[in-house]
């Protein structure tokens, strides 16, 4: 038996950042709403243990059961799909606050290359500096447009960062407050870059540098510099997650409300508008329906795809005709680098998630790709996150894997081992996208969100490229032995790479060639809303947060404006 449920103004489909944005400035507005969360509550007070490395960062006990819902993956069409069965190349968020819990706290703006980048490629490079089978598209705003939105997030985040880029777009504040600490390890990353001619900064963190009252009253406290960012929740309330800032500030309001437990099956959709979603309570397995006048999809990348494919709503992407937008433009990243072994001992056991430092000079459009078989680029970055006892082995090159050689390799390298690595701009490729799997489903009945994904000959030339110039850094900074990454060949899910995965539901100016516009507002449902990396048009040289923050924070204002006045607002 299926309960209706009483109708709401908006609900929510995830209680994470974009979720909380959403709600926060609705509730603000007086709208009513609901937000529906299939994992559990949880808070500051919950992580009072979280230094428990096993516990978190291996056994995961912050991320989605793969027991009940998973995906399923292959290198190309030629291939069968199977279920990914245990968490490998990323990691899915579950529980209040979703991946904004566990991250590391990297707060990026996407340069404004990347939002105009077919214009700007085309028009420097021509037409044809990629092949038709790339897929790159502007993303329907421009980096200015958005920026007003960027400083929001910042502001609500608390974001701690120094204004000292040249490569980045205007801004129109500074950051809320300082850079964190500049330890001796990050000096030495910056004397070496600047030697060779760069120009280095601090990375713009969500770990604190001091304590913050955000806007919205919500305090967050300062770094303590303890390692235990990634994978774990903060015990101090120092790492900025929605938890403590804007869930709380939609809870204030009196008109936000949150279900926990409750897994959305179903956007339900009569003509041309949805009329609200169906769910099930993971515990009970009850079945609901929650009417909504208002829609948001505000779950992770694949989730957000996955429902609009099995709720019918758009033209699933077709590979072989082109047509088609919902599963498009699937992208992810590289992760180029290179690792310097050192004489003297240093403290790497202390750091924070976004403890760092980065150069921009060859990410984006920075640098010239006039003779170079690639576009784009990588942010080149130093950070100081922990080395926590049981993941940290490293090693140099050619010392066994196990073994008398291996323990005294790995104790003597603990604390003089760096690296520095790139986080490579991923375009999108006809071959790469999302679709429902005709073999698998999930515990719920429900078809399996099919990935079919692999590296290109764009990603090869970029992560050899990069890795040289990480290469080239390290051995500025004194390594004695120097050891790059391979090259890559195909994309392997099994072991962890990075959860900056996007695209699927891509934003645009036109329906033909985009799922939602630039207020993501969905062209085939205009009270339904989606927002989150899965509107990335590409992925570009950073992690996606702070631009997700900033696309969350438009749409806020979308779904208002459409509440008060209807109708599209493209």
């Amino acid at each position: 038996m299926v309960t209706t449920l009483e109708s709401v103004d908006v609900v929510t489909v995830g209680v994470g950042w974009t979720g909380g944005i959403i709600a926060a400035e609705c509730a603000k507005e007086g709208l009513k709403v609901v937000g529906l969360e299939r994992g559990r509550e949880r808070g500051t007070e919950d992580f009072t243990m979280v230094h428990d490395e096993y516990r978190y960062a291996v056994r995961y006990e912050l991320m989605q059961d793969l027991s009940k819902e998973t995906i399923t993956f292959r290198n190309n069409r030629k291939q069968r799909a199977l279920p990914m069965r245990q968490l490998g190349s990323f990691l899915l968020g579950e529980g209040l606050g979703g991946a904004g819990t566990h991250w590391n706290g990297q707060t990026w703006r996407f340069l404004p290359y990347d939002f105009e980048i077919k214009t700007m490629t085309d028009k420097k490079y021509g037409a044809n500096k990629l092949s038709a089978d790339y897929t790159i598209q502007d993303w329907g705003i421009t980096y200015d447009e958005l920026e007003p939105y960027f400083d929001r997030f910042e502001k609500t985040a608390g974001i701690s960062g120094e204004d000292k880029n040249p490569f980045w777009g205007k801004r129109a504040n500074g950051y809320p407050t300082p850079p964190m600490k500049k330890t001796p390890i990050l000096q030495r990353f910056e004397k070496a870059t600047t030697d060779l001619g760069l120009t280095p900064f601090m990375l713009p963190s969500a770990n604190l540098s001091e304590a913050y009252e955000n806007p919205d009253g919500q305090k967050i406290n300062a770094c303590q510099y303890c390692g235990f960012c990634e994978r774990f929740g903060c015990e101090y309330g120092a790492k900025t997650s929605p938890e403590i800032t804007v869930v709380p500030a939609a809870k204030e309001t009196g008109n936000f409300e949150v279900k926990f437990n409750a897994n959305v099956v179903e956007v339900m959709k009569e003509g041309d508008k949805v009329t609200g979603v169906r769910y099930y309570d993971t515990v009970t397995f009850e079945e609901f329906i929650q009417p909504a006048n208002v829609v948001v999809l505000t779950s992770y990348v694949m989730n957000n795809a996955k429902l609009l494919m099995v709720s019918d709503i758009g033209q699933q992407y077709d590979p072989t005709t082109g047509q088609g937008t919902l599963g498009k433009n699937y992208a992810y990243q590289i992760l180029p680098g290179a690792t310097g072994f050192f004489e003297e001992q240093m403290n790497t056991f202390m750091g924070a998630g976004a403890l760092g430092m980065s150069v921009d000079d060859f990410n984006g459009d920075a640098f010239d790709h006039g003779d170079l078989n690639f576009i784009h680029g990588a942010s080149l970055s130093m950070t100081q996150t922990g080395s926590r006892p049981i993941l940290s082995n490293p090693t140099p090159p050619d010392t066994p894997s196990w073994g008398a050689d291996f323990k005294r390799a790995s104790i003597e390298n603990y604390t003089r081992t760096l690296g520095v690595g790139g986080q490579g701009a991923s375009m999108p490729h006809k071959e790469n996208f999302l679709a429902l799997d005709s073999t698998y489903k999930d515990i719920y009945g429900v078809p399996l969100l099919q990935l079919t994904y692999n590296f290109t000959d764009q990603d090869r030339a970029l992560h050899s490229y990069i890795t040289e110039k990480t290469s080239n850094i390290v051995k500025e900074m004194g390594a004695k032995t120097v050891a790059a990454r391979g090259s890559i060949s195909d994309y392997d899910i099994v072991p962890y790479q990075t959860t900056h995965n996007t695209g699927g539901t891509i934003m645009g100016a036109d329906p033909d060639t985009s799922v939602v516009n630039n207020f993501l507002q969905h062209w085939d449902a205009e009270n339904l809303f989606v927002v989150g990396a899965g509107n990335f048009a590409h992925n570009g040289g950073y992690n996606p947060t702070g631009t997700v923050g900033a696309l969350a924070y438009r749409c806020a204002e979308g779904v208002i404006r459409y509440s008060r006045e209807g109708g599209s607002l493209a």
